[in-house]
């Protein structure tokens, strides 16, 4: 593993006891140019693991609490006009920033989060038929509370799938959490936490990314997995193209982490789950459906070649 990177994840590991999985995950998500969603309970962490990636990243950030009187100009930012001009000038929202923390996402309206919608996939936003380029990198992290608590809007398909991967923090084991308890502030530690790259050293990361190798078998096998969610009955939809790219992209980021240049079949295990989780839904019960399950039975349904 290059020094920085191990240097941000030993930093995080200080500030988000017990979970050395999930923040791997998530710079494994950074690193392969995608959006995270962070799905739990609140006060786990979500919005501090945001934080200490940001800090220890060395991003611009900015952090935009959704709520259901939001309107997406809030996000986006306004045409004003300018009496002296006698024309509009553009103010730019909160949106423009390098890591966006979009927090309780699904407690705007549909109409609010769709105002995320052409800034995740396209990194760019238009007002009034302008297009306004969003910074490099452009890297959001969602959290979302569990769908039956009260005041929530479920993301639609459309807005889930541009998230690369969606991970849960869950509660911390007992050693952790007496690690909390007894030790000093978590956000004391954040604000003491300093860059540990250049912005420079993480494009160039992100670049190398994309040139850790994947073999044709293990090709062959993102694509039996692809087929299978397809033709099995046991699914409401099969995993997409895009599903199937972000899947070799977060391999190919997971092998980097480990030091390697080249994708062996447990970086595609590892990281399926994340990947496949928020994709998925049973057609025995759509509603509650058990993403991870679903994804760990799909790992064991699949053999590698």
């Amino acid at each position: 593993m290059s020094n920085p990177l191990h240097k941000v994840i030993h930093e995080a590991e200080q500030v988000i006891l017990g979970k050395p999985h999930q923040i791997r995950l998530a710079l494994t998500c950074l690193l392969a140019r995608g959006h995270l969603l962070i799905e739990d309970l609140p006060g786990v962490g979500k919005t501090t693991l945001a934080h200490v990636l940001a800090r220890t990243l060395g991003l611009q950030f900015q952090r935009i609490q959704f709520t259901s009187d939001m309107l997406p100009a809030d996000i986006l930012g306004v045409s004003v006009y300018q009496r002296d001009s006698t024309d509009f000038k553009f103010h730019p929202g909160p949106i423009f920033a390098q890591m966006i923390l979009a927090d309780e996402v699904n407690r705007a309206t549909p109409k609010t989060q769709s105002a995320l919608l052409e800034a995740m996939e396209e990194q760019q936003v238009t007002i009034e038929g302008t297009t306004h380029p969003l910074p490099v990198p452009f890297f959001v992290i969602a959290t979302q509370n569990p769908s039956n608590q009260i005041g929530t809007f479920p993301l639609p398909e459309s807005q889930l799938d541009r998230f690369l991967m969606r991970i849960q923090l869950g509660y911390p084991d007992a050693q952790a959490e007496r690690g909390l308890l007894s030790g000093i502030d978590r956000r004391e530690i954040v604000a003491t936490l300093t860059p540990q790259m250049e912005t420079a050293e993480l494009l160039a990361l992100q670049q190398q990314v994309r040139q850790i190798f994947v073999s044709p078998a293990l090709l062959d096998y993102v694509q039996t997995i692809l087929r299978h969610t397809r033709e099995s009955a046991q699914y409401v939809h099969g995993l997409s193209p895009r599903a199937g790219l972000s899947l070799l992209g977060a391999a190919r980021a997971w092998a980097l982490l480990d030091g390697r240049k080249a994708v062996i079949p447990e970086d595609i295990q590892t990281v399926l789950p994340g990947v496949a989780s928020h994709r998925l839904q049973s057609v025995l019960d759509a509603q509650k459906s058990d993403g991870d399950k679903l994804a760990r039975e799909l790992i064991e349904a699949v053999p590698i070649p």
